[in-house]
Protein backbone atom coordinates (compact mmCIF):
# COMPACT_ATOMS: atom_id res chain seq x y z
CA UNK A 1 0.00 0.00 0.00
CA UNK A 2 1.24 3.22 -0.95
CA UNK A 3 0.27 6.03 1.87
CA UNK A 4 0.83 9.73 1.94
CA UNK A 5 -1.09 12.76 2.89
CA UNK A 6 -1.58 16.30 0.56
CA UNK A 7 -0.37 19.23 2.18
CA UNK A 8 -3.86 20.32 3.29
CA UNK A 9 -3.83 17.21 5.54
CA UNK A 10 -6.04 14.78 3.48
CA UNK A 11 -4.39 11.31 4.26
CA UNK A 12 -4.60 8.47 1.13
CA UNK A 13 -3.42 5.21 0.39
CA UNK A 14 -4.34 3.37 -2.41
CA UNK A 15 -3.00 -0.13 -3.87
CA UNK A 16 0.99 0.36 -5.60
CA UNK A 17 -0.44 -2.02 -8.56
CA UNK A 18 -2.70 0.79 -9.40
CA UNK A 19 0.08 2.56 -10.65
CA UNK A 20 1.09 -0.37 -12.86
CA UNK A 21 -2.27 -0.48 -14.36
CA UNK A 22 -2.56 0.68 -18.35
CA UNK A 23 -5.88 1.78 -17.82
CA UNK A 24 -4.67 4.54 -15.36
CA UNK A 25 -2.18 5.44 -18.12
CA UNK A 26 -4.71 6.09 -20.50
CA UNK A 27 -7.26 7.88 -18.21
CA UNK A 28 -4.09 9.97 -17.58
CA UNK A 29 -2.80 10.22 -21.45
CA UNK A 30 -6.70 11.48 -22.34
CA UNK A 31 -6.81 14.18 -19.16
CA UNK A 32 -5.71 17.53 -21.05
CA UNK A 33 -7.89 16.56 -23.83
CA UNK A 34 -11.06 15.41 -21.85
CA UNK A 35 -11.00 16.59 -18.00
CA UNK A 36 -14.16 14.59 -17.84
CA UNK A 37 -11.97 11.46 -17.22
CA UNK A 38 -10.66 12.78 -14.06
CA UNK A 39 -13.22 11.83 -11.50
CA UNK A 40 -12.30 8.14 -13.24
CA UNK A 41 -8.94 8.54 -12.26
CA UNK A 42 -9.91 9.74 -8.48
CA UNK A 43 -12.24 6.36 -8.22
CA UNK A 44 -9.72 4.14 -9.58
CA UNK A 45 -6.74 5.56 -6.94
CA UNK A 46 -9.15 6.14 -4.36
CA UNK A 47 -12.06 4.25 -4.55
CA UNK A 48 -14.95 5.14 -2.13
CA UNK A 49 -12.44 7.38 -0.31
CA UNK A 50 -13.14 9.84 -3.26
CA UNK A 51 -15.96 10.90 -1.47
CA UNK A 52 -13.83 11.98 1.92
CA UNK A 53 -11.72 13.98 -0.85
CA UNK A 54 -14.52 16.01 -1.86
CA UNK A 55 -15.59 16.95 1.53
CA UNK A 56 -11.95 17.50 2.66
CA UNK A 57 -11.90 20.66 -0.11
CA UNK A 58 -15.62 21.15 0.34
CA UNK A 59 -16.14 25.00 0.90
CA UNK A 60 -19.04 26.49 3.30
CA UNK A 61 -21.49 26.82 1.06
CA UNK A 62 -20.65 22.80 0.08
CA UNK A 63 -18.96 23.68 -3.03
CA UNK A 64 -16.08 21.21 -3.98
CA UNK A 65 -14.09 23.19 -6.32
CA UNK A 66 -12.17 21.52 -9.56
CA UNK A 67 -9.54 23.68 -8.86
CA UNK A 68 -8.65 22.44 -5.21
CA UNK A 69 -9.20 19.08 -6.43
CA UNK A 70 -6.81 19.04 -9.34
CA UNK A 71 -4.16 20.40 -6.73
CA UNK A 72 -5.01 17.11 -4.28
CA UNK A 73 -4.39 14.98 -7.56
CA UNK A 74 -1.32 17.00 -8.40
CA UNK A 75 -0.56 16.52 -4.77
CA UNK A 76 -1.22 13.04 -4.44
CA UNK A 77 0.78 12.04 -7.61
CA UNK A 78 4.06 14.40 -6.56
CA UNK A 79 4.43 12.95 -3.15
CA UNK A 80 4.22 9.31 -4.50
CA UNK A 81 7.39 10.48 -7.18
CA UNK A 82 9.45 12.33 -4.04
CA UNK A 83 8.29 9.05 -1.75
CA UNK A 84 9.88 6.49 -4.81
CA UNK A 85 13.17 8.60 -5.19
Amino acid sequence: MLKGKTKTGFEYEFDEKILKNYELVELLAEVDDDPLVLPKIFKMLLGDRVEELKDHVRDADGVVDIEKMLTEFQDIFSTQAELKK
